[in-house]
């Protein structure tokens, strides 16, 4: 009698063994089908931010519906300029990120986050106006109003009208 581990039917046999534990492995461990974005805070980054800049900073006074803020951080721009960003998934789960510095120039600042310098048109939001910039081969739509003393700009592969949400919930809190 020929052993059990030995040629084709032996190989066969040891292969529906391995993949039949396997198959119970996956049966018994709990699987979650949830979406899982990880949710980060940041109104203690956004208030640091506003003890570091000269004017009142902008930020959502809530953020819209079904969208998750999964991160944010303070760099340093050119100049050494403060540069705050928040990152969302959008309701769609799509990439919106809000970013603003006082960084001059305001155009520049504006062409590296959009990643593009050139406008294909405004859009109203509130009543205000917002440049529309689009670069096709990253998929990247961006809103940007340069104000005074600071630039603000939305960029992300969120379609326009959800990029428009987050600039509808945008809102200047005073220094201080």
């Amino acid at each position: 009698m020929q052993r059990f581990t030995q040629g084709l039917y032996g190989y066969a046999v040891a292969l529906f063994v391995c993949l039949a534990g396997a198959g119970l492995f996956l049966l018994i461990t709990p699987q979650s089908r949830e979406e899982h974005i990880p949710k980060r805070e940041y109104s203690i980054t956004v208030a640091n931010f506003g003890h570091s800049v000269p004017y009142g900073v902008w930020a959502p006074r809530k953020d819209p519906a079904n969208w998750v803020p999964n991160s944010n951080r303070i760099a340093k721009g050119e100049n050494g300029a403060e540069v705050l960003y928040l990152g969302y998934a959008t309701g769609k789960r799509e990439h919106a990120m809000f970013v603003q510095s006082d960084e001059r120039p305001a155009a520049a600042f504006a062409s590296r986050m959009a990643n593009t310098d050139k406008p294909v048109g405004t859009q109203q939001v509130g009543g205000v106006t917002w440049e529309q910039r689009f670069r096709e081969d990253k998929k990247q739509r961006s809103l940007v109003r340069t104000l005074p003393e600071v630039t603000l700009v939305i960029t992300g592969t969120a379609d326009w009208a959800e990029l428009a949400e987050l600039a509808a919930v945008l809102q200047q809190r005073p220094k201080g």
